[in-house]
């Protein structure tokens, strides 16, 4: 085989591979949330996944923030093994009707923190909350989450994304409502563009193995004219 196809075929699988991990890569290191059972009007299990983006320090705190808007009339926390969970109550700004329930006052914050070694450095953990009733009408909510290291760092993930802007470098965890009736579509912001982005990947790489064949095909040795008589 000519050395010329052999290269074209090495540049050709390296960029695509380099697509695929790279768009996977870049849509990986947030603080999201989803849920296998969410859906408007029903209780949820919802869990945050929070991974530690460093490579020397880890995480030992969490901090979610629950919507008081839309107040949650049940907040049962996940207990962990090696960590300290707290709820925090407060009045709400204005009284909300939940269902059958009339709500004043609801569980706004919930705090992990870590009584071992939290998360290690280049690792992740999951934290759940069991919570209800959904709300009805609503297409998403936004959980602001703080995340702090073992260094002192503190990292505020409460950017809200707007219609047609590119993500915010600190996007809140957010859970889409609308499309969390299954749990395969049951995903954040965060969730959806890296299934997109690994779609995007796996089309260039696709792109990239046809061109290929083309590119080894053997080329037809071109026919002599036939003389006229």
């Amino acid at each position: 085989m000519p050395k010329r196809f052999v290269l074209r075929a090495a540049a050709i699988v390296a960029a695509s591979a380099l697509v695929v991990i790279g768009a996977a890569s870049s849509a990986s290191a947030h603080v999201t949330v989803s849920s296998p059972d969410a859906k408007p009007g029903g209780y949820a299990k919802l869990v945050f996944r929070v991974p530690t983006e460093s490579d020397n320090t880890s995480t030992t705190k969490l901090v979610v923030s629950l919507p008081t808007d839309h107040p949650f009339a049940h907040v049962g926390a996940q207990v962990k093994d090696g960590w300290k969970v707290e709820k925090k109550e407060e009045k709400l700004p204005a009284t909300v009707k939940v269902g059958d329930v009339t709500l004043t006052k609801a569980i706004t914050t919930i705090t992990w923190t870590a009584t071992a070694g939290g998360i290690p450095p280049n690792d992740f953990d999951e934290f759940a909350l069991s919570v209800g009733k959904l709300p009805e009408g609503v297409d998403s909510l936004s959980f602001p989450a703080v995340q702090t290291y073992s260094d002192g760092e503190v990292v505020k993930w409460a950017d809200v994304a707007k219609d047609g802007a590119d993500e915010p470098e600190h996007p809140a965890p957010t859970l889409k409502l609308a499309a969390a009736i299954t749990p395969v579509a049951a995903t954040t912001s965060e969730g959806t563009s890296d299934s997109v982005a690994r779609w995007l990947g796996g089309g260039g790489l696709l792109v990239g193995l046809i061109g290929l064949a083309f590119g080894l095909r053997p080329r037809r040795p071109a026919t002599a004219p036939v003389e006229k008589q």
